[in-house]
């Protein structure tokens, strides 16, 4: 009898394998991303500018402060996490959770404003400050649906893809593989849709913004990969079913 893992065996035989989505550890890791996606397109909100005195061009790009948003730390974590689902669980999985994010993220989006609609009692004299946290930007649901939808699809599906050539070899390369596709993506996507309404005026802020934000999240992704490691690779020996769904 053979003493190989079904990773060292999944490796052998250069074919993907995945486990079956019905743990408790699975369904930690799909709360944890939806809560990410939620939080992240609250905070998102907020236009942020670090070291505002630093004044440089780079071609057509004129920098006056980094320029990036009340996500920019979290947000990040998602395509971790995403990684991580695609890795272990597949791609079929995760385009449910995508889809189970997408729901929830609409949900949010009709609390807010309907909690906005309703009548306010003459005691309470917070609306404008409730409006100011939670007021529906039609740019902002547009460009956090289309950009999380399309960036996490792409960013799994590169992830699976290369998974079905290497079998469990080169997670290193999958990771950084699909995380810089479905950033760019989901980045030029979201900006070009939210840009406005976060108060960017000049093509020297667009392209500040859009290219901060993306190297910023490959960054976290290549900081995060000795982290995705170890989660893959525990989830992989303490889940039962893994190795037994191939694709």
């Amino acid at each position: 009898m053979s003493s190989a893992s079904p990773a060292e065996t999944a490796a052998d035989v250069g074919k993907a394998r995945f486990a079956l989505p019905q743990s408790t550890y699975f369904m930690g890791l799909v709360g944890l991303f939806v809560s990410v996606m939620l939080i992240s397109n609250v905070v998102v909100t907020k236009g942020v500018v670090f070291f505002p005195g630093l004044e440089f061009s780079l071609g057509p790009i004129q920098v006056n402060g980094i320029v990036t948003d009340g996500a920019f730390f979290l947000f990040p974590l998602a395509y971790v996490l995403g990684d991580v689902i695609s890795e272990v669980y597949g791609f079929r999985t995760m385009r449910k959770v995508i889809a189970l994010g997408f729901v929830c993220l609409l949900l949010m989006t009709g609390v807010f404003w309907l909690t906005l609609q309703l009548p306010a009692a003459d005691f309470w004299d917070n609306q404008a400050a409730l409006e100011s946290v939670i007021g529906v930007v039609p740019q902002f649901v547009l460009a956090g649906l289309v950009g999380y939808a399309l960036g996490e699809f792409v960013n799994s599906y590169v992830l699976v893809k290369l998974k079905q050539r290497t079998g469990e070899k080169s997670l290193w390369a999958r990771a950084m593989g699909s995380t810089i596709a479905g950033q760019a993506f989901d980045t030029v996507v979201f900006c070009a849709i939210a840009a406005t309404a976060l108060g960017i005026a000049t093509a020297s802020d667009f392209l500040n913004y859009t290219v901060v934000g993306f190297v910023w999240k490959v960054a976290v992704e290549a900081i995060m990969l000795p982290v995705t490691y170890a989660v893959c690779r525990w989830l992989k020996r303490a889940e039962p079913s893994y190795g037994t769904v191939s694709a």
